[in-house]
């Protein structure tokens, strides 16, 4: 029997940024190919905008490929340079109006609140206008920035008016969601300050409709690790199973690596293990002069996604002790979740945000910012650590992270889309 052919487009900052609801996208286009999806789009932005923005970059010679049936698009900038930002968001919002035009059931994910929920808000909007009539269903996703970052700031700065503007966005879709408990408790917390400020009701309804859909994880990805290949990447990279602790994420003072830095230089075990940072972010260069004079420290800022899995899983201990900043707060902590994955040592990190949520009762906990219990913590799992609580918290940590599978949570996030979901 021949399927009705359905949509999916995703706008969402897509790869090659680092990070980890990049990963989400990609995670949740391939997992909608088994789901009866026959098209799956993920409507991003100019490599040379990203470029020009900052944003830390995967190598763009080593992105894994998506699979047939998922197109990557990313339209040209609309108008010259007297229309600066907005030529982007032109160019987004345009081709989603072409997508809408065709008459293809098509359900729309936005994920980043700003700019992307205006995008596909404003596209619907304008096909309807135009006087087509699209199957159209939305769904708009807050995930960290889009709270810690950007209402957040909008209540500090007393920007009531972006604020207004971004709930109103957010709650036009049929459906909103947020990428845990923590990021749904935030998002009414900051709507009923701006209701008692302004008279507005946005908490109530952001009470009654957000819902929680965690990050989709491809599982298989950490879970099918050769031991072979891990040594073979050591190898490669001058290292020894068991022989460094891990820093895998953003290189960002938010994700604690002054404090991780500091920490390792009163470490008992830096005489057996070497620091290892990988990754990229507006912290590195001031971290490298930190760590200049310390031939433990490695930096690698051309991990890919393959090796990524293998890094983790040969480390004697993974450390992300995350803490909360004014621009930043950990609302989940996908890295973690995918350190658990792979196995290899021990997750060490800080109840901050969601981090509780991704690693459920399996992880170290230090309190944020809290040099000497961190240097304490990372000590205790690398020398004193008995082989038996090692490997139970291995056991432990893969079947917590495996309940974010990302089928699992493609099939809850879709659920009144897709009330017959197909197998995959």
């Amino acid at each position: 029997m021949r399927h009705r052919p359905r949509r999916l487009v995703i706008a969402v900052r897509a790869d090659p940024v680092i990070c980890g609801h990049s990963g989400e996208a990609r995670n949740l286009a391939e997992a909608a190919l088994t789901r009866g999806f026959t098209d799956v789009r993920l409507l991003t932005w100019p490599i040379s905008a990203l470029e020009a923005a900052g944003l830390p970059l995967k190598p763009l010679d080593r992105l894994l490929p998506y699979s047939p049936g998922i197109t990557v698009e990313r339209p040209e900038p609309v108008g010259d340079y007297r229309v600066p930002d907005g030529r982007y968001l032109a160019g987004l919002t345009g081709r989603l109006v072409e997508l809408l035009a065709e008459p293809i059931p098509t359900v729309c994910l936005s994920m980043y609140l700003v700019p992307h929920t205006a995008v596909i808000i404003d596209a619907v909007g304008a096909v309807r206008a135009a006087g087509f009539d699209p199957e159209v269903h939305t769904i708009a996703k807050a995930v960290g920035s889009d709270v810690t970052n950007v209402i957040k700031s909008c209540l500090r700065d007393g920007s009531f008016g972006a604020a207004i503007a971004l709930f109103t966005t957010f709650l036009a879709n049929d459906e909103v969601t947020a990428v845990s408990e923590y990021t749904r408790d935030e998002i009414i917390a900051s709507a009923a300050e701006v209701d008692a400020k302004h008279g507005t009701r946005f908490a109530e309804q952001c009470r009654r409709r957000v819902t929680v859909s965690y990050p989709p994880i491809d599982t298989s990805a950490y879970l099918d690790i050769e031991e072979a290949a891990v040594d073979a990447a050591l190898a490669a990279r001058g290292l020894a199973r068991d022989g460094y602790i891990l820093f895998l994420s953003r290189v960002t003072r938010a994700k604690g690596i002054y404090d991780l830095i500091m920490a390792y230089g009163q470490m008992r075990c830096r005489s057996d293990v070497k620091l290892v940072v990988a990754g990229t972010g507006p912290a590195l260069q001031h971290v490298r002069a930190m760590a200049a004079e310390d031939e433990q420290v490695v930096f690698l800022s051309d991990v890919d996604d393959t090796e990524k899995g293998l890094l983790m899983r040969g480390c004697a201990a993974y450390v992300l002790p995350t803490k909360p900043e004014p621009e930043f707060v950990e609302t989940f902590g996908i890295a973690l979740t995918e350190k658990m994955l792979a196995g290899g040592g021990p997750v060490i990190t800080t109840l901050t945000g969601g981090t509780g949520e991704a690693v459920g009762d399996t992880a170290v906990i230090v309190e944020p910012g809290d040099v000497v219990a961190l240097a304490a913590a990372v000590d205790a799992a690398v020398l004193e650590m008995p082989a038996e609580e090692r490997a139970d918290r291995e056991r432990r940590a893969r079947a917590h992270a495996l309940t974010f599978d990302r089928a699992r949570v493609f099939d809850n996030l879709f659920r009144p889309v897709l009330s017959h979901p197909e197998p995959a």
